[in-house]
């Protein structure tokens, strides 16, 4: 039987490379994001774009546009995939927006907006997908975090809302252990390219301060999701994978030796 996940803002960046990844290790994915630009991100067209990437190898997803943060948009998409394959067997929480701006620089409704989708957006997933994991018997779920979470200059609302992904996760994984529902956070780290970041000169360097001396590619991140969400990790809750440069720790890297 092939397992069925669910990847919101899955059709870009490091969402497509999870579906991507998902996909080719045989399981049915539905993914779903917006296709008009956050702020905060460069995400655009994403669809036509996982489409092209899916169809390059041979591989095959349901792809959707919805908004994470509106709950009706949210629990139409968590309906079509029970309804089309009987069970929902993980999710993945991977959609965010990224304004920077410090507390005098940030307007009350981006602040609101940040949380919503990245934040709000994890709690609505869930809560969505959870009665269908119980009533089956247990699942998994992965909530990509950021080092972030534990703060970082110029990203107040950002810091915020990864923040509470960390406590949510946690809190998550608690409550619903006798459910068989796995809780688990990936960290991204060490230069990995999203629609956030993309041409910034901090992802070039970022990527020297790796075990590898490289940039984390988003591939890197799929495979530590492909793991959480596999029978391999069936005895994993609670617990933090990063993938790059110690961002759970959220102190600075030295720089590397000449």
């Amino acid at each position: 039987m092939q397992k069925v996940i669910v990847v919101t803002g899955g059709t870009y960046g490091i969402g497509r490379a999870i579906t991507s990844t998902l996909a080719k290790k045989g399981y049915r994915v539905l993914a779903f994001g917006l296709e008009q630009r956050q702020i905060g991100s460069n995400a655009a067209g994403g669809i036509a774009g996982t489409r092209s990437a899916l169809n390059a190898e041979n591989l095959d997803a349901d792809l959707m546009e919805a908004d994470v943060s509106d709950s009706s948009q949210v629990n139409s998409v968590i309906g079509y995939a029970f309804e089309k394959y009987g069970r929902i067997d993980a999710l993945v929480n991977n959609a965010a927006i990224h304004p920077s701006g410090n507390i005098l620089e940030t307007p009350e409704d981006v602040w609101d907006k940040v949380l919503d989708v990245n934040l709000k957006g994890m709690f609505l997933s869930c809560q969505a997908v959870i009665p269908h994991m119980i009533e089956q018997g247990g699942g998994a779920i992965v909530n990509i975090g950021s080092g972030s979470g534990w703060g970082k200059p110029n990203l107040l609302a950002y810091c915020a809302s990864k923040g509470g992904v960390y406590a949510l996760s946690m809190a998550l994984a608690y409550d619903h252990l006798h459910d068989h529902i796995r809780v688990n956070m990936v960290i991204p780290g060490g230069g990995v390219i999203t629609g956030m970041n993309e041409g910034t000169a901090r992802v070039q360097y970022s990527g020297k301060n790796t075990v590898t001396g490289t940039n984390t590619e988003t591939f890197d991140i799929a495979n530590a999701v492909a793991f959480l969400t596999s029978q391999e990790a069936h005895q994993i809750s609670g617990t933090i994978i990063d993938v790059g440069c110690f961002s759970l720790q959220g102190g600075p890297i030295p720089s590397p030796r000449n």
